[in-house]
Parts: structure tokens; C-alpha cells; sequence
């Protein structure tokens, strides 16, 4: 029977998105089940309803999680880094991932519902391209803006396919090792040629 009393709504969306995290990093989206996470914690599936609106309401909140607790990452890699704060940024991106693949790749198996996400998550979810952008932008000596912003997520999507190849495993399927340096490196390419670029004819 569920305990409905015990708990304030405040703290029942605390119980319910730990034990929602627990559970992703467990089985990862496919096989996550919303049911299991209210089972968990000693409530119906009702419970999540009311609280998180609806299930795509919870997995939302468990992914920007997952987004905070990567901007975190990043902070802990910048913060130990020397003067390569680039090879911090991107050795940062890499250990989330590989410690935490099922959380990691959730977030991009997952779309939620415009309605589904609040100021408040998205919010939460930019601040890793926060913390990109303005190494990037200390990178090549410029102001952030608009056409920086958008070279910035460039190189995430740079260092994000790479990482997908490490983390799948297809990396080393077609022979190769080393797959961080390889995508520092891309990424050192693409801020000398930001810097640089090439006349036009």
C-alpha cells in the first residue's frame, strides 16, 4: 500500500528522482520503467503523475540531472587543469560518458515535450554550453557571440561523436586506440583554423 503521508510533495520528487537516477544508470532508457522507480520508493505510479505531470515529466528532471551533474564534471576537470584548459574540457566530457554511459546516452534518447520542460531545466541543461563557450571563447581570444556560440557546439558535436564511438564500443571495432587524443586533437584543428581562417578567393 503506498504511503502517501509520509512524505511532502517536496520530498517525494526528491525520493522519486534519486531512485529515477539509480534506475537509469541501472538500465538505461530502453529498458527504464517508470513503474519500477514508483515501486522503489514505496508508491504507486499515480505518485509520479502528481508530481512530475506524467512520465515524460520525470525522465525530463532525470536527464537535466544528468546535464548538472556533467557541468559539474567539467568545472572538477577545469578546476584541476593547468594552462591546457581545452584538453581539460575535453578529457571532462569523456569521463562523464564513460562512467556514467547509460545517464549519458539517455539524454540523447530522450525528447521531451517542449510543454514537459521549465525555465528552470533549461536552465539547468545549458549551463554545460555555458562552460564550453567561454573556454572556446578565451581559446581564440574573442567576445562570445552569436557565430562563436554556434562553433562551440560545433565542437561538442565533434567531441560528442567521438565519444559515441568510444562509448559503443565501434572505435576500437575498426582497429583504433586512443580515442581522447584523437579527439583532442580534431578539436585543437578546429580552434587553429577558428583563429586562422583562410582568405577567401
Amino acid at each position: 500500500m503506498g504511503r502517501r503521508s509520509d512524505h511532502s510533495r517536496s520530498e517525494l520528487r526528491a525520493l522519486l528522482l534519486e531512485a529515477g537516477i539509480v534506475l537509469m544508470a541501472e538500465v538505461g532508457f530502453a529498458n527504464f520503467s517508470a513503474r519500477e522507480v514508483a515501486k522503489r520508493v514505496g508508491y504507486s505510479i499515480g505518485t509520479i503523475h502528481n508530481v512530475f505531470g506524467n512520465v515524460d515529466g520525470l525522465v525530463t528532471a532525470i536527464n537535466t540531472q544528468a546535464f548538472a551533474d556533467w557541468a559539474d564534471e567539467l568545472e572538477r576537470s577545469l578546476a584541476a587543469a593547468g594552462e591546457d584548459r581545452i584538453a581539460a574540457l575535453t578529457h571532462g566530457y569523456f569521463r562523464f560518458a564513460r562512467e556514467n554511459p547509460r545517464r549519458w546516452a539517455a539524454i540523447y534518447d530522450h525528447r521531451p515535450a517542449c510543454e514537459t520542460l521549465t525555465a528552470e531545466q533549461e536552465e539547468m541543461r545549458g549551463r554545460l554550453m555555458r562552460i564550453v563557450g567561454a573556454e572556446v571563447a578565451t581559446a581564440v581570444g574573442r567576445p562570445l557571440d552569436p557565430e562563436l556560440g554556434t562553433f562551440a557546439r560545433s565542437l561538442v558535436a565533434t567531441v560528442h561523436g567521438h565519444c559515441s564511438f568510444a562509448i559503443t564500443g565501434s572505435w576500437a571495432a575498426m582497429g583504433q586506440s586512443d580515442i581522447e587524443s584523437v579527439a583532442l586533437t580534431r578539436v585543437r584543428e578546429s580552434l587553429a583554423a577558428f583563429g586562422n581562417p583562410r582568405p577567401r578567393p
